[in-house]
């Protein structure tokens, strides 16, 4: 996990339409970069809603927000298309920005252990160094402790 204080590696990924997006194309802006394991699933469905409703918070706030998972761009069309989300999300199948955040770690499902990314945000300052870390995200309560950090 990085920690606060540490500068926020830059990264270039494709978003839902294939376009290439890349972390400093956002200096001058707050943003909050938040890894979640896949979409369509429940937890990570309810987060990505959260932001959702929240979003004019976000904005009025001039923050960006930036979901990563390593689902495929189609997967992320369909993912935002069905869940009307107005925000930025990034695949990362080849785990380049997931490994780099150091989200990619050991997990336990099901009794079983295996790697897989895990439910982590960053706040990134304007000057691109990681100001806030949330780890072992709960996919309910995320948006609302940003919001209250926020103020």
């Amino acid at each position: 996990m990085l920690e606060a204080g540490a500068k926020a590696p830059d990264f270039r990924l494709q978003d839902k339409d294939g376009n290439l997006v890349s972390l400093s194309e956002f200096k001058n802006k707050k943003v909050v970069l938040y890894f979640y394991p896949k979409d369509s699933t429940p937890g990570c469905t309810k987060q990505a809603c959260s932001f959702r409703d929240n979003f004019d918070r976000f904005k009025s706030k001039d923050m960006v927000v930036i979901g990563i998972s390593k689902d495929s761009v189609k997967s992320h069309e369909r993912f935002a298309q069905k869940n009307e989300l107005p925000f930025i999300l990034l695949s990362d199948p080849d785990l380049d920005a997931i490994k780099a955040y150091d989200v990619w770690q050991e997990k336990k499902l099901y009794g079983k252990l295996g790697f897989g990314v895990v439910r982590t945000t960053y706040i990134i300052d304007e000057n691109g160094f990681i100001e806030k870390v949330y780890d072992k995200v709960k996919a309910d309560k995320n948006v609302g402790e940003i919001l209250e950090y926020i103020g």
